[in-house]
């Protein structure tokens, strides 16, 4: 299947705007004189919400109504711009990877009418970077793009693919990344670097997503080495958050190992290493570690730095549904290991949900 070197696709017509001041000109002509005045279209703060693994069953178990199943947790994604990890396709193709004997592969997609589900619920930025975008070959990943197009929602992370949207006047790129060919490949650290080079020349704002890291109960601490998971090489989350954020990377999230993972400040860019699972109709497991997601809200100014930040606990029904957690079990996981692992450098969450900013 022919991929695009780049693919574009904002959310909203960007049109011809000078990132760092776009203006708006009118003129007005009385008799014979002409009056032009300039308008200055200032580039504000960004603010945007970020989810983990995000799927709506797998055709035929499908609730009945995909919007009616998200709809608890509307209220609480809600930003200027939303993203989410696209766990699997959509499409209707019937060929999936996956032998019809096979017991451990797993193939997940719903309808192409599910998009505007997602839409519905908040969901502007889907990543397809991930080891199920593939799923059902090349006919499932153009099905899922037109499908998302057609949804109103950017796609990012197939290869040399960045997703731009725009919150107000300021440009934000979504460069994704999995440990995969088929994908934008966090294998390739320089092919990395530099994809994430021409999006800083393109958006005011970079936020790199990663599908990096072990799976399961067990893998929740970022152990700062390759990780593997089904003789797969997962690479290495800590060295890839870190090369971002030197590449140019202003915020840095991820999801993959189906577990929340803690959170670090890195030259004082907020590196969050797995936000878990969000939504998942009867696919996965919904038992201890398993059950706990979140709600990331960032608030980033023009130029990247850190303005503020909070975490939204969620917790998963059994049937995989999420909605806001009162006990803020998912926090209390998080700062655990958070400080378990990245010392004075953790990203902390506060009582109300804020994170600490970092010293200095």
């Amino acid at each position: 299947m022919a991929v695009p070197v780049l693919v574009v696709v904002p959310v909203v017509a960007l049109g011809a705007v000078n990132i760092l001041s776009p203006t708006v000109t009118t003129s007005t002509t009385l008799e014979s004189a002409t009056t032009t005045t300039t308008t200055t279209v200032p580039v504000a703060n960004v603010t945007l919400s970020a989810v983990g693994d995000t799927e709506l069953g797998n055709t035929p178990q499908l609730p009945a109504d995909p919007a009616e199943y998200l709809a608890p947790i509307k209220a609480a994604l809600a930003a200027p711009i939303v993203f989410a990890n696209l766990e699997g396709t959509i499409t209707s193709a019937a060929t999936s990877k996956c032998s019809p004997t096979s017991t451990e592969c797993y193939a997940f997609h719903v309808p192409t009418s599910f998009a505007s589900a997602y839409r519905a619920a908040g969901i502007t930025v889907m990543n397809s970077a991930n080891n199920h975008s593939h799923d059902f070959g090349g006919t499932g990943v153009l099905d899922t793009t037109a499908a998302l197009h057609a949804a109103g929602i950017t796609q990012a992370g197939l290869p040399g693919q960045i997703g731009v949207v725009r919150d107000g006047a300021t440009k934000v790129a979504f460069v994704d990344f999995a440990p995969y060919y088929n994908t934008n490949n966090l294998l390739n650290f320089a092919a990395a670097a530099q994809l994430i080079g021409q999006a800083k020349k393109t958006a005011n704002v970079v936020v790199v997503y990663m599908h990096a890291g072990a799976e399961g109960t067990s893998a929740d601490h970022v152990t700062r080495a390759s990780e593997t998971y089904v003789g797969e090489d997962r690479g290495n989350p800590y060295a890839f958050a870190h090369a971002a954020i030197s590449a140019g990377a202003d915020l840095v999230i991820a999801s993959g190992p189906h577990v929340l993972r803690g959170m670090e400040w890195y030259r004082g860019h907020l590196i969050d290493y797995s936000l878990g699972d969000f939504a998942n109709y009867y696919d996965f497991a919904s038992v201890g570690p398993l059950r706990l997601s979140a709600i990331l809200h960032v608030t980033l100014t023009p130029s990247g730095s850190f303005v503020g930040a909070r975490f939204t606990s969620v917790v998963l029904s059994a049937a995989g549904q999420p909605t806001v957690d009162p006990s803020r079990a998912s926090a209390a996981f998080v700062n655990q290991l958070s400080t378990q692992d990245f010392g004075a450098n953790a990203a902390l969450i506060g009582a109300s949900g804020a994170l600490r900013p970092p010293a200095g």
